[in-house]
């Protein structure tokens, strides 16, 4: 509750609140199918209908509604990032305590491994993934969460080094503590903080890619909707029907900057030098 009223006390956090929490409303009828009209469903008779009274945003090439297709895209999308981000977080929080936790040879077994996944731009080892496992949607699922591993690993891996190093920590291994309660209970949860801003970060660099990988046919596959899918669909009708590129495009821009915003929030609510600097 504290860290609600901080997020809208913060101007940033106020707004990429608002916008992500009317995406993930938006996410979740499209996901349950409470649409203006079926967004699969084909009307040829109202095949490239402008936007106006019965069509929000228009029809598209087929005949289906574009609002309808675009809350199902929404939901397509959101679910691809949140899947993809905890997969990442999962296991780039494994391997940052593992690596911070065991050191020596099991840490540089595996920053180099990261280093090397790291040497890759992110879209280009996810398609590399995609293109060796198959286009679709759990396929993007796994490559977008292998593409930003090593992110939250290195995260994760500074300050678990750091903490390992506290007085706290060599008081419970006294105490008789176990490894596992050490590094649940003083490591991770330590850790919070910089992992709630890096998901929130994440998230837009996953809807941005997912959009991408859609964008190339790479991920979700026709009929279904995804922002990026229906960006390609656009390309040859961007003079006669600009409506179906420019309310994809405007979705996928305003997601990014709603959870940039929320992340730059918590980036200054959670860093206590930040809030020292405000008292």
């Amino acid at each position: 509750m504290r860290i609600l009223k901080a997020i809208f006390a913060h101007t940033s956090g106020r707004i990429g609140g608002f916008i992500v929490g009317l995406y993930l409303l938006l996410a979740a009828l499209g996901l349950l199918g409470l649409t203006p009209h079926d967004p699969l469903a084909q009307y040829r008779v109202d095949r490239l209908h402008a936007p106006g009274a019965g069509y929000w945003m228009g029809t598209d090439l087929f005949g289906r509604d574009v609002a309808s297709r675009l809350m199902m895209g929404i939901g397509q999308s959101f679910t691809v990032a949140f899947f993809s981000v905890a997969l990442a977080t999962l296991a780039g929080t494994v391997l940052g305590l593992a690596a911070a936790w065991f050191g020596r040879r099991w840490d540089g077994v595996l920053m180099r491994i990261m280093d090397v996944l790291l040497a890759f731009p992110a879209i280009l080892l996810a398609l590399l993934i995609v293109a060796v496992a198959g286009p679709g949607t759990w396929t993007s699922v796994l490559a977008i969460g292998i593409v930003y591993t090593p992110i939250f690993t290195r995260v994760v891996r500074g300050p678990a080094l750091s903490l390992r190093a506290r007085e706290f920590v060599d008081a419970a291994r006294t105490f008789g503590s176990s490894s596992s309660y050490i590094l649940t209970r003083h490591l991770l949860l330590n850790l919070v903080a910089p992992l709630t801003v890096q998901v929130t970060l994440a998230l837009a660099w996953a809807l941005l890619t997912e959009a991408s990988l859609s964008f190339l046919g790479l991920g979700t596959q026709p009929p279904a909707a995804s922002l990026g899918l229906m960006l390609s669909d656009s390309r040859n009708l961007m003079e006669t029907a600009p409506w179906l590129m420019i309310f994809p495009g405007i979705a996928i821009m305003i997601s990014i900057l709603g959870f940039n915003l929320l992340g730059d929030a918590l980036r200054d609510i959670l860093d206590p030098k930040m809030q020292r600097a405000i008292a």
